[in-house]
């Protein structure tokens, strides 16, 4: 099981990173984010990321 980040944690690794419900589940939506870069604000509470698609160098 992949680690779940919360808003304002800073980006272990760049890639794509979907945000996932407070039960789990996908919500759909997906950000692009950057190493060294701080996880932005959600719309909403309880909401995490994951990473789904690593960057490739």
């Amino acid at each position: 099981m992949q680690k779940k980040y919360k808003p304002g944690e800073i980006v272990p690794r760049s890639g794509q990173y979907a945000k996932i419900g407070p039960r789990g589940g996908k919500t759909g939506e997906e950000i692009t984010s950057v190493k060294g870069k701080i996880f932005p604000p959600t719309e909403k509470p309880k909401i995490t990321y994951k990473l789904v698609d690593p960057t490739k160098h």
